[in-house]
């Protein structure tokens, strides 16, 4: 034979054999929703060798009561979903005191008006140092990111503040209105 003409020959019977899986599956009867068929035991009478549909089965119990019950309460808890950390122990209970001892009075705090507030920080860079013997020794240089001060020892800079000590690494600096005192290390910058 001639390579076309099997080639012709094959395609037909897989035509063949194509249409005759559509017809049968065409032609299959459709299953039931939730049902699942068996096949047939092979001696039955009038029984065909198709596959048979089981009987209906009761409906399940559903326990409509359950829905009648009363619920748990829900526990309050001081959990925070919008944290990772683990909930602390709680702390160890107190030891009751010994027989014979007497616990410890509490100090009590004095009670009168509040301590005054600390000074505000002074707001100043110290920058460097410049030698100048025509001015009467060691110059401070201070800046506070706008204007740059200079001044010794005992000088008042910007109005406010008073230069007490002047180091080889630091400033002290206190309040014209005796407020407080702050070393200022030098920054440089």
């Amino acid at each position: 034979m001639e390579r076309s003409t099997r080639q012709k020959l094959l395609l037909a019977v897989l035509l063949v054999a194509l249409v005759a899986v559509v017809w049968y599956r065409l032609n299959e009867p459709a299953p039931l929703a939730g049902a699942q068929a068996r096949p047939a035991p092979a001696g039955a009478a009038g029984t065909s060798a198709r596959t048979t549909m089981p009987p209906a089965s009761a409906v399940p119990d559903v326990g409509l009561d359950t829905l009648s019950r009363a619920r748990p309460e829900p526990v309050s808890s001081n959990r925070n979903p919008f944290m990772l950390k683990p909930k602390p122990p709680p702390p160890p209970p107190q030891e009751a005191t010994p027989p014979g001892r007497e616990p410890l009075p509490e100090i009590q705090q004095p009670t009168g008006p509040p301590p005054p507030p600390p000074p505000p920080p002074i707001p100043l860079k110290f920058i460097g140092i410049v030698n100048a013997p025509s001015r009467g020794g060691k110059l401070a240089v201070l800046s506070d990111g706008r204007f740059v001060y200079h001044g010794k020892e005992g000088d008042i800079v910007e109005g406010r503040y008073r230069i007490v000590r002047i180091g080889e690494e630091s400033i002290e600096l206190e309040h014209v209105d005796g407020r407080g005192r702050q070393v200022i290390r030098l920054s440089g910058s």
